[in-house]
């Protein structure tokens, strides 16, 4: 297994609000707290988790899915947080619920249950988020079918 090292840095712009830079050709991204305590010029924290689990497991999807020449384009996917108070009453992610759905139906993909019990054990984020957080995840076709 190769290992690397991610580095980003975050400089604070105004109150809540911060440029996440993260080297190279990236450009920078305004990230920010909803009001009261920002003004939401940007995703927040919670926004960011959501969207790295969502990325993530659409990227191992669409690999897994490719591995086999399968094309099932246009991929969406929707990521919901709950959040609540833990038992010391300070807010937390409780819950995340991913769905993913396919841009064709199920029946034009070749090894798709195959691909569909392993794909999430090769995301990185998802793998790593879920020893903290549990993360649910959901597969629907084109046709709106609940494949997983």
């Amino acid at each position: 297994m190769s290992e690397s090292l991610v580095t980003i840095e975050l400089r604070q712009q105004q109150d809540y609000a911060f440029d996440v830079r993260f080297g190279g050709t990236v450009p920078p991204l305004r990230t920010d707290e909803p009001a009261p305590l920002g003004a939401g010029t940007g995703p927040s924290p919670v926004q960011l988790l959501c969207a790295a689990v969502g990325n993530c497991l659409s990227d191992s999807l669409l690999f897994a899915l490719r591995k086999f020449k399968q094309n099932p384009d246009p991929l969406r996917c929707t990521v919901q947080a709950q959040i609540g108070r833990n038992p010391e009453g300070r807010l937390r992610v409780l819950a995340i619920e991913a769905t993913l759905h396919l841009g064709v139906p199920a029946a034009s993909l070749a090894h798709l249950d195959r691909v569909l019990d392993q794909f999430e054990a090769f995301c990185t984020v998802t793998q790593s988020v879920g020893q903290g957080i549990a993360i649910t995840t959901r597969v629907l076709d084109a046709e709106g079918a609940v494949l997983k």
